[in-house]
């Protein structure tokens, strides 16, 4: 082989070499490169990894930070709502304890109104039971004073009653006699023994003894008969009349006390100017009394006297008006002309005041109270009676016959001689006094 194909072959392997060589460094930068590449790749995933690592961390803390505040939030929401709650619970505590506060001052105003209540109902119970025990200790005295006139009538109706065995006309004629000497009056003592026949025939009553029941019913439907509650309204003017004797200005007296206890303002009027003694003794009961006394000089005119009380009267706003009068019927003409002449001065001047007259009688006098009642009716208009001194007399008898004849109502009845002594009527009572029953 020759020089040149050596250095040919040389120069060849060479340059293969060297194209080896190119290619194992070309290699060798491409590995390089795609190591950087691969490198820089490997980086770039690492950063963005690290970078959505970041991102992600951020999120996370914003996230945090989020739900954080929320539960900030949620928990200045839930204390707002405990204040809240707590709030409403002191105002409702408050409330409740104000409305203890004023359910414990009704109670309190309650129980003071409920112990007024029965202090009044006790005092209320106390009067009435004082009043139950005046008025039994009043009734006590009727019995007492009527035991003569119960002796005069039932007594003799007993005794009449003994002496019989069978019913008949004859028994009926001595029981008539008996009731007529107890002074109840022809009138009346005939009455009810018709009333009594009739019974006896109605109920077929063969038994004399039970007449006496009999007789009793008929006097006590006679003397509760047309009863009606008697009421003086205010103002009042009341003129008593009747004849001397009979107990006028006493009654007056008694009366006036008797209105004063129900709390009444009394005046007098002192209109019968012809007996000095009649304004004497008028004053006394004034002065005893405590009430004004309206007079004049004796022998006035009896309607100046009462034109003056009730001019007083009305001043003093008195409640009642109460009128003596010279009642007397020795003239009925001079007595009709008097009391019209009071009655003209009383409407002119107090004509809106309700007008009583009532006529004085002595329950001793028997039937000559019953003659002077029907006399004085026919004088005037007579309202009502005033029967004194029922007590201590056997002619209590002549009230039945007041009223079944007259059928005028008894308003007063007097049964002692005490300021107290003289009440008010009342039948159903009288008539178990006058039996003797409680």
């Amino acid at each position: 082989m020759g020089l040149f194909d050596f250095l040919k072959k040389k120069n060849k392997k060479e340059t293969n070499e060297n194209i080896e060589q190119e290619v194992n460094n070309i290699d060798e930068k491409q590995q390089e490169l795609e190591h950087q590449q691969e490198l820089e790749k490997q980086q770039e995933l690492e950063r963005q990894q690290e970078l959505e690592k970041q991102q992600e961390l951020e999120r996370q803390q914003e996230l945090e930070k989020q739900q954080e505040l929320e539960r900030q939030q949620e928990l200045e929401k839930q204390q707002e709502l405990e204040r809240q709650q707590e709030l409403e619970k002191q105002q409702e505590l408050e409330h409740q304890q104000e409305l203890e506060k004023q359910q414990e001052l009704e109670r309190q105003q309650e129980l003071e109104k409920q112990q007024e209540l029965e202090h009044q109902q006790e005092l209320e119970t106390q009067q009435e039971l004082n009043g139950e025990t005046e008025k039994k200790g009043f009734f006590k005295k009727v019995v007492a004073g009527l035991d003569k006139t119960r002796k005069s009538i039932m007594g003799g109706v007993e005794n009449v009653l003994k002496s019989f065995v069978k019913i008949d006309d004859e028994l009926f004629e001595e029981l008539e006699e008996t009731l007529i000497m107890a002074d109840i009056g022809i009138e009346t003592s005939t009455l009810i023994i018709e009333l009594v026949k009739d019974r006896v025939k109605s109920e077929r009553i063969t038994d004399a003894s039970e007449i006496k029941r009999i007789i009793k019913e008929e006097i006590t439907k006679i003397l509760v008969e047309d009863e009606a509650e008697f009421e003086l309204k205010s103002p009042s003017i009341i003129l008593i009349i009747g004849v001397n004797g009979v107990g006028k200005t006493t009654t007056i007296g008694k009366l006036t006390n008797n209105f004063k206890n129900q709390n009444k303002k009394v005046v007098l009027a002192a209109a019968d100017t012809f007996r000095a003694a009649a304004i004497d003794q008028l004053e006394v009961w004034g002065t005893r009394s405590n009430v004004d006394v309206i007079k004049h000089q004796e022998n006035s005119d009896p309607g100046a006297v009462v034109y003056d009380a009730i001019k007083a009267s009305k001043a003093r706003n008195a409640d009642i008006l109460i009128c003596d009068t010279a009642g007397r019927l020795h003239n009925k003409k001079n007595l009709m002309e008097e009391l019209k002449k009071i009655f003209k001065i009383i409407n002119r001047e107090h004509g809106d005041a309700q007008l009583e007259v009532f006529l004085v009688l002595d329950a001793t006098t028997g039937q000559n109270a019953l003659q002077q009642a029907k006399l004085f009716k026919e004088a005037a208009n007579i309202t009502g009676l005033v029967l004194t001194k029922l007590d201590g007399t056997a002619k209590g008898g002549i009230v039945i016959a007041i009223k079944n004849e007259l059928k005028l109502p008894v308003r007063f009845i007097g049964v002692g001689e005490g300021i107290n002594d003289l009440q008010p009527f009342n039948a159903q009572e009288f008539a178990s006094a006058l039996f003797g029953e409680d």
